[in-house]
């Protein structure tokens, strides 16, 4: 479910996207199951969202990847388009929104408690959370990944990819995007065209830096994912650490 929203400042009219369909822009083939935690969210077969699994039950994504279809999360993959001994897919069991999330940016957070337990394995483990709320200081070197579109009018790519993005300061972020941009909520990064980063795409998808995950991919500019003027805007996880806990412990 692709949701739009105008931003409407400096006499311009920008639009802003919420997408998928995960995919990097630039950037490189991720080295087959080095990130065991990727998680693809998939409805009829049909890659949707990105995700992160946190425990062997519980995957963690974007708000509005939830859609009315059963959602399937598929688990250990390389290659979302063929058959792999890898692969886990999981019923999902319930959905936990966060309870102040109403449809658009602030708040799009998401926990999926699996219908099973994920085997634990070399293709499929979780990723741990960062341990406090802390800051995460700009200009450090994260990473983003996902599968799907490779830029604005690209087609999908089937292969798992990654691309490094650099985080921005938020007054930064502030300027820019105004009252869509949350300090205390989000955080942002700065990019380059050649490296690449997030596209329409990507939405669930984690922004890894010091090997923990520290953002949720929430939205771009949309049209043009690529152009560096405009911050890529992630869910701040850290913010959300007492939410996390309390759903898991259930």
């Amino acid at each position: 479910m692709t949701q739009t929203f105008c931003i409407i400042f400096v006499f311009q009219v920008f639009s802003l996207a919420v997408a998928t369909e995960s995919g990097i822009v630039g950037g490189k083939v991720s080295k087959p199951h080095s990130r065991p935690y990727m998680a693809s969210l998939q409805f009829n077969g049909n890659h949707s969202c990105g995700g992160i699994l946190i425990r062997e039950d519980f995957v963690l994504t974007a708000a509005h990847c939830k859609q009315h279809q059963r959602m399937t999360v598929v688990l250990g993959a390389q290659y979302i388009s063929k058959f792999e001994k890898s692969q886990q897919k999981i019923q999902v069991a319930d959905y936990h929104q966060h309870p102040n999330y109403n449809g658009k940016q602030d708040y799009d957070i998401m926990l999926l408690k699996l219908k099973n337990k994920a085997t634990m394995n070399k293709y499929v483990k979780p990723i741990g959370l960062p341990k406090k709320n802390g800051k995460t200081p700009a200009n450090v070197n994260c990473v983003v990944a996902g599968w799907g579109k490779t830029g604005n009018q690209e087609p999908p790519s089937n292969v798992l990819k990654e691309t490094t993005e650099k985080i921005q300061f938020s007054f930064e972020c502030k300027r820019i995007w105004q009252d869509y941009f949350n300090t205390d909520r989000m955080i942002c990064t700065k990019f380059d065209k050649k490296k690449g980063g997030v596209c329409q795409g990507d939405s669930g998808g984690p922004l890894i830096c010091n090997n923990k995950p520290h953002g949720i991919t929430a939205f771009t500019f949309k049209d043009d994912c690529n152009n560096p003027k405009y911050p890529h805007v992630f869910t701040k996880i850290n913010f959300f650490l007492p939410w996390i806990n309390k759903i898991m412990q259930r």
